[in-house]
């Protein structure tokens, strides 16, 4: 890498940042003078959505080598930045600490899991698809496997994978975008979508790249801002990751308070009583209209949480008995594993280190990868400790006339909800309702700071769905355009149309993702934490067998592959959407751990019953695990030359 190239990139991103710490005092100045609130807000949005607009511009380009992997020339720093962006989706700004908040220890299942499996990435899959080359993961399961079936079923394992996952990040751009711009939900989804498109549409991964690097300072100075001032607020100290154990002991006091309150009580038992009330009612009213009946079981549902005990904080693996703590025990672990596999395996994450000049700066992009996410995991489970003391303390046990402002303006968007169940005008912890994706967002209201920090955490927000959507959708237009239209359909077409079939492709899935998500299908950490699985099940075997054991056979891999992403699917669509008995008590967001296991097995089986591959394939596999070995010539991929770009 040329020392003048890297110099400038780092010019060009310092006054980028500075920039932006200017702009942000502006419009804190711009507050003080009394601009309204509303203003701030649409200025935050437009200034930084305009901002990647015009990066995404000036790296617009139609050179296929640049469209789909930067040219190859992303230095491992900045490519670590890109990554952790690209990462740090919607699910980990705004969910991860809210998920924290809501389950408590429990939750750490979310950081062990995404953390962990970037040490798979960096010891097993990283280096070897970055010495294989080429562009997408259907390459790679391509070359290795030979022919167009395993390449068509990876194509769809990486759309789907890919599709539940964009969801979510839409999902998160129209909570972000009706909270803080006045819009209804519906209708945020897609002017959100606009941004994302603005990003990605010119330029595929290069200019994704540049403008991913651009959000990620963005979305990092938003996440810790809020709760450095959280921190100074409550301790005197602005170094949150350090004093929240202390802010944790007082938590852990005044839940005792909580728990010996009478009228905590009163108030689960009103739930629990209302929940018997509508058990009752689904028992008799068998004959009632199907979307009356799913009515009652949201009440239902919602009913039963409520009238839950309360859960201290630090509490591992609750349960009333024995049994119930076994199964909570195990969803952790299994939830962990799905977490560390899928991460292994997300197509738009392993892209990435095929956009570096070298394997080494492949392996040392995963280690500033690493660095990045870091800042912001080690900082989730203090935000979500500030934020339930802030809640528990000034919001439980206020009079319902005298609530704070914010809970009313997330009322709104239908992501709080306050109901006085039993009539004394106080306010009791079950009687409070928060969805997990509120926590960040609405962390500098509950702690009272000014609405600027407000907006700089929704432009946050913002940019962490924007990179990933943006990763997203490009994988799956070049998972169309590249694997199936270029490499199976039509091997003679052009560069400019190859691109041009890209471009209208994302297009196209970019409205049916944001169609989806006007929907409102689940939380936005459900949704990643199904779309982890469904990588993981089709992607982890079939890529780390390939490279480790050259017995692994075409057969086996399309067996493992079909086997993995249909148990998978069969036991979350069943468990989350038909009511199916859980195996084991395993939620459905952890339904990979059953899909994994089935492909590994499939493959492994499939592979000793069928011939051994060809010399051809078993000199690949020897290519891209020895540094210094040459490519061989033509790799088998269904009888046909390797297109090499």
């Amino acid at each position: 890498m040329k020392p003048t190239y890297l110099r400038n990139l780092f010019r060009y991103y310092s006054f980028y940042t500075g920039g932006f710490v200017l702009f942000l005092f502006a419009l804190a100045v711009a507050e003080y003078m009394g601009t309204p609130e509303r203003w701030i807000g649409w200025i935050f949005m437009a200034a930084t959505v305009l901002l990647y607009a015009v990066i995404g511009f000036l790296s617009r380009t139609s050179d296929v080598d640049e469209f789909y992997v930067a040219g190859r020339r992303v230095p491992a720093v900045y490519n670590g930045m890109a990554t952790g962006a690209d990462w740090m989706s919607a699910a980990s700004f705004i969910g991860l600490a809210g998920t924290l908040y809501q389950k408590g220890y429990d939750g750490l299942a979310f950081v062990m899991g995404w953390t962990g499996g970037y040490v798979l990435v960096a010891l097993l899959l990283a280096p070897y698809l970055r010495k294989f080359g080429q562009f997408t993961i259907p390459d790679f399961i391509g070359a290795r496997y030979g022919g167009d079936l395993a390449r068509g079923i990876a194509v769809f394992g990486a759309i789907l994978a890919s599709f539940t996952y964009v969801t979510a990040q839409i999902f998160g751009v129209g909570i972000i975008t009706s909270r803080f711009l006045g819009f209804a939900f519906e209708t945020g989804v897609f002017v959100g979508l606009a941004g994302i498109l603005l990003c990605s549409f010119l330029g595929g991964m290069r200019a994704v790249t540049w403008t991913q690097v651009a959000q990620y300072i963005v979305l990092i100075i938003a996440y810790l801002l809020p709760v450095v001032f959280l921190s100074y607020k409550t301790t005197n100290v602005p170094v949150p990751q350090a004093v929240y154990g202390e802010v944790l002991q007082k938590l852990e006091a005044r839940e005792r308070e909580l728990m010996a309150d009478p009228a905590q009580a009163l108030a689960r038992e009103a739930y629990a009583a209302r929940a018997r009330a509508l058990e009752a009612d689904l028992r008799v009213a068998v004959d009632a209209p199907p979307a009356q009946r799913q009515e009652w079981q949201r009440a239902l549902k919602s009913a039963q949480d409520s009238a839950q005990p309360m859960r201290p904080h630090t509490e591992a693996f609750a349960g009333v008995d024995a049994r119930e703590r076994g199964e909570a025990r195990l969803n952790f672990v299994a939830l962990t594993l799905c977490l560390m596999i899928g991460t292994a395996a997300l197509p738009h994450i392993l892209m990435r280190y095929y956009t570096t000049p070298s394997v080494r700066e492949a392996r040392a992009s995963v280690f500033w990868s690493l660095f990045f996410i870091f800042l912001l995991y080690v900082t989730a489970p203090a935000y979500a400790v500030f934020a339930k003391y802030e809640v528990y303390t000034n919001v439980i046990g206020t009079a319902i006339a005298e609530l704070p402002a914010w809970v009313a303006s997330w009322a709104k968007v239908g992501l709080v909800a306050v109901e006085d169940i039993n009539g004394d005008g106080i306010l009791q912890l079950a009687e409070l309702t928060l969805n997990p994706d509120v926590i960040v967002l609405a962390t500098p209201e509950i702690a009272g700071l000014p609405y600027v920090v407000a907006g700089l955490v929704a432009a946050g927000g913002l940019a962490a769905a924007l990179s990933t959507a943006d990763g997203l959708l490009l994988t799956i237009a070049n998972a169309l355009s590249h694997d199936l239209y270029y490499q199976m359909i039509n091997p003679t077409a052009s560069s400019t149309r190859r691109i041009a079939i890209s471009k209208a492709l994302l297009l196209c899935v970019a409205v049916a993702a944001a169609w989806v998500a006007s929907l409102r299908p689940d939380t936005i950490l459900s949704m990643v934490a199904w779309a982890f699985s469904i990588a993981g099940s089709c992607f982890f075997p079939a890529l780390v067998l390939g490279i480790f054991w050259r017995r692994a056979t075409r057969e086996g891999a399309i067996a493992g592959m079909l086997t993995g992403l249909g148990v998978t699917l069969f036991y979350l669509i069943g468990v989350k959407f038909h009511g199916m008995e859980k195996w084991f008590g395993i939620a459905d967001i952890s339904a990979g751990v059953f899909g994994l296991a089935a492909g590994f097995i499939a493959i492994v089986v499939v592979s000793l019953l069928t011939p051994a591959p060809n010399a051809r394939t078993r000199a690949l596999v020897e290519h891209v695990r020895y540094p210094n070995l040459p490519m061989p010539s033509h790799p088998q991929t269904g009888g046909k030359p390797e297109r090499m770009p």
